[in-house]
């Protein structure tokens, strides 16, 4: 059975933080770890705006960019490596980093894996936990500081990180339609690729 006939479900979870801010999905196991870094933006959800990277097994995974290229040590390409690729290698933790201003770290566990559902687009989001940090509030210190102030109207910055934020934030509040609807839209742009693919194969044979 191919690759494109199983998926994972991972947890997505945030280091260094609690309560605990996690995502579940469940992801082909043909996905590039590309395609699972835009799955991984669509359910925090963030914006991908910034250069990221994915670490297991001692090896880096990231889009070859100058500033990975500067680094000592090899870079490999995220949009080649499959997730599959490395679970086969008995891989069950990655670690995905993103913004490294901000430095978010997210510990990725492949919790099983799965005869894929041939009537559910895939990738699919499961459940989660709490509302996850804005993006740009200056990583985990910044978050930190963000939730104290946004808390106390008489805190001197309250009124500017409300502007900046758009309103109030109650962590416990996670937008799951908009989550679902951004999941969706990965789903059927992929099931529109592996239509378009089979009908390729179709007129070439």
């Amino acid at each position: 059975m191919s690759h494109t006939d199983r998926i994972a479900r991972l947890k997505i979870e945030l280091d260094d933080w609690w309560p605990a801010i996690w995502r579940r999905v469940e992801v082909p196991l043909g996905s590039s770890l590309k395609a699972l870094h835009d799955v991984i933006q669509a359910v925090i959800p963030f914006e991908n705006c910034h250069l990221f990277g994915f670490r297991a097994d001692g090896q880096r995974f990231a889009i070859p960019d100058a500033e990975w290229d500067s680094m000592p040590d090899r870079t490999y390409s995220a949009k080649a490596t499959k997730l599959g690729a490395l679970i086969n290698r008995g891989i069950t933790k990655l670690t995905y980093t993103y913004d490294f201003g901000d430095d978010w770290r997210r510990t990725i566990t492949i919790e099983a894996t799965a005869t894929a559902d041939p009537a559910t687009d895939y990738p699919r989001y499961l459940d989660d936990a709490r509302r996850a940090p804005p993006e740009a509030v200056g990583g985990i210190p910044g978050f930190e500081l963000f939730l104290k102030v946004i808390a106390d109207p008489e805190h001197e910055q309250h009124d500017e990180l409300m502007l900046w934020h758009g309103g109030a934030f109650d962590p416990n509040l996670l937008d799951k339609d908009r989550i679902r609807a951004r999941i969706a839209k990965i789903a059927r742009r992929r099931a529109q690729g592996k239509a378009a693919f089979a009908e390729s194969r179709n007129h070439m044979s």
